[in-house]
């Protein structure tokens, strides 16, 4: 009887599971898609700083010392050595710096696409493009940039939100999970809490 039970209790889990992983973003449960996006855009700022922190870090070098270049091959050998320490070093902390940036942002945008995708009660593109303009918004008060800048910044949001967001939709249509404004558009513009408010009366 037991047996019987647990057989059944694991059916159901599984059965949970794949409804959750059928309506999640790219099949993905929240608690599982956060994490994974944390950790490669940490990977991804981190290449990014790494390549961008030595390169600055040895032409700061090179500038710092262009008035007492060696005249020995000794001299010459040292002054790489510590050209080559410094970039080393200046790129795993640009690197670190510009991890934790891509990470935050990017984690933002995720937690912010998830908490409409609840507060909506569906999963579309709209929630993409407002958790993308929301992020982006965040980012230009951050960095304090001119309205101009905050404009461009909003538009790229946009773009990508639109884009990103449209992708998403596919590849759920495909996988049999409909876009909520198809629901929204086949129920004749009406919420879906207003007919079943109809319904119930």
């Amino acid at each position: 009887m037991e047996e019987e039970e647990r057989k059944k209790w694991i059916e159901m889990k599984r059965e949970e599971y794949r409804v959750l992983k059928e309506n999640s973003r790219f099949s993905l449960p929240w608690g599982k898609r956060l994490p994974a996006v944390a950790s490669l855009s940490f990977v991804a700022g981190m290449a990014l700083g790494l390549s961008h922190g030595s390169q600055t870090t040895g032409l700061r070098f090179r500038a710092e010392n262009a008035h007492r270049l060696p005249t020995t091959p000794t001299g010459w050998y040292l002054y790489h050595k510590s050209k080559n320490y410094n970039m080393a070093l200046g790129g795993v902390k640009e690197g670190f710096k510009m991890g934790a940036k891509v990470s935050f942002w990017t984690t933002a945008f995720f937690s912010v696409e998830e908490i409409f995708d609840r507060y909506r009660g569906t999963k579309d593109f709209v929630n993409t493009v407002i958790a993308s303009l929301s992020v982006a918004g965040g980012f230009s008060l951050w960095n304090r940039f001119p309205v101009t800048t905050a404009a461009r910044t909003a538009k790229s949001g946009l773009a990508i939100g639109l884009a990103y967001g449209l992708a998403q939709d596919a590849i759920g249509a495909a996988r049999g999970r409909r876009p909520g404004y198809v629901d929204f558009i086949l129920r004749g513009g009406r919420r879906k809490a207003a007919i079943e408010k109809n319904e119930m009366a």
